[in-house]
């Protein structure tokens, strides 16, 4: 826009306001107008493309354990947010199973702790009175054996059978006492490294144990990865799912993307990042602004097409989404070099019809002139520098109106108070 449009519009809204009063007495006169001139422009060749609105991500999300249903608080057409809970499975069984393995590693630990601290004062007190009492015994019975040998040798007054009943238990007490001994070494020592390893090792097993059942439980919640609308529920409380099983489908739609089909003589001229314009029949107003996102590189063998990919922004209302994967819409994609084409202002296109429309008169109009203006259906092209391609019944020269548009009637009687010639980088007088 020119610095002078903001006083050129303050001008033709006094000047509709006056003619707004003109026409409200008997006879009163046209109503005041903006018009511009078709001109003749070179653009890339375009064409316009059936396309079809598609979701930016799909998911089927099903149940990554089997289970029965006991919440469901979705319904198709809810919107959900990342991680929102699409289903909730019965947990009583595996939490049983959680319980008791924190029971078994609670066990597992304590054993650990015991070996970790080692031996208590007490025990080792405790090993050496019993190593004490054993060399006590041990001592008492190899001095009883000495004195019964020396009495069998001299005098003769003892068995065969208590000599060597002596013996042996002299020997005994020899064993117990070294038993006592190795008792105490052992608990002034304390537990074997190897040992405490070993009870690590089963600490640490049954801590994976727990954690693997407490990342199952996680997947008796089904819930979904990313910002989005539910289009089809497929469980209800109660059901039973098998793993694998469905139980909805996410579509995200904050942005949308256009499946056209191409013909691969045109895939050279389409150029990703490059701008384009949307038409959705089932949405009034103005086309969308898309951009080009890639083209699939590989084609249909019958009809020998490519998918290309338009990416556009949703509109995301009260009411819903705007645009909803599966409608239908027509996207102008560039097809070969530079062409001349007749061009108008932006403004001077109606939407809201059957098709895209504008208001024209003769050529040969001028400013401060009264004409009847007719209604000329258009098919759009291309858009640069505020200006679009139109085809459709209109020549280079001729005037459309582009402001004060919007109520005309065909063949309606307007003055033309401002007459601009749009030009490439904008409109000259």
């Amino acid at each position: 826009m020119s610095h002078s449009q903001p006083l050129r519009l303050v001008a033709l809204v006094a000047a509709l306001l006056s003619g707004a009063a003109a026409q409200a007495q008997p006879g009163g006169g046209a109503p005041p107008v903006i018009a511009a001139r078709a001109v003749e422009q070179e653009v890339m060749d375009s064409r316009s493309f059936v396309g079809t609105v598609v979701p930016v991500k799909r998911a089927v999300v099903g149940s990554a354990v089997a289970g029965r249903v006991v919440e469901c608080p979705i319904e198709a057409g809810d919107r959900v947010e990342r991680m929102a809970e699409l289903a909730q499975l019965l947990t009583e069984t595996i939490s049983l199973e959680i319980a008791s393995a924190e029971g078994e590693l609670s066990l597992r630990q304590q054993q650990l702790a015991e070996l970790e601290n080692g031996t208590r004062p007490e025990e080792i007190k405790q090993a050496l009175a019993k190593m004490q009492a054993a060399e006590a015994r041990r001592d008492f019975l190899a001095a009883r054996r000495d004195r019964l040998a020396t009495i069998a040798k001299t005098r003769g007054a003892i068995t065969e059978d208590e000599l060597q009943e002596a013996r042996a238990n002299a020997s005994e007490a020899e064993q117990i006492y070294l038993e006592a001994q190795a008792a105490h070494e052992l608990a002034v020592a304390g537990p074997r490294e190897e040992v405490i390893a070993q009870y690590r090792a089963q600490v640490q097993m049954q801590q994976a144990v727990v954690e693997r059942l407490k990342d199952q439980r996680k997947k008796y919640t089904v819930t979904t990865k990313f910002d989005g609308y539910v289009v089809a529920k497929h469980t209800e409380i109660g059901a039973w799912l098998n793993q694998g099983d469905p139980v909805a489908e996410v579509v995200a739609i904050d942005e949308v993307d256009i499946d056209v089909k191409v013909g691969e003589q045109s895939l050279p001229f389409i150029r990703p990042g490059e701008p384009v314009q949307v038409v959705v029949p089932a949405l009034p107003g103005p086309p969308l602004e898309g951009k080009i996102l890639a083209t699939v590189p590989q084609g249909d063998l019958r009809t020998r097409t490519f998918s290309v990919k338009v990416r556009l922004p949703n509109q995301i209302t009260d009411d819903g989404p705007l645009l909803k994967p599966g409608m239908y819409a027509r996207v102008t994609l560039p097809i070969g070099g530079r062409v001349v084409a007749t061009m108008v202002p932006k403004d001077a296109i109606i939407h809201g019809g059957a098709s895209p429309m504008l208001f024209a008169a003769d050529a040969t109009t001028g400013v401060g002139q009264t004409v009847k203006v007719r209604p000329v259906p258009v098919e759009m092209g291309v858009a640069e520098d505020g200006l679009t391609q139109v085809t459709g019944q209109l020549r280079p020269g001729e005037v459309v109106i582009t402001h004060g548009n919007e109520r005309l009637r065909p063949g309606q009687e307007v003055t033309i108070t401002e007459l601009d010639a749009p030009a490439r980088g904008g409109a000259s007088r």
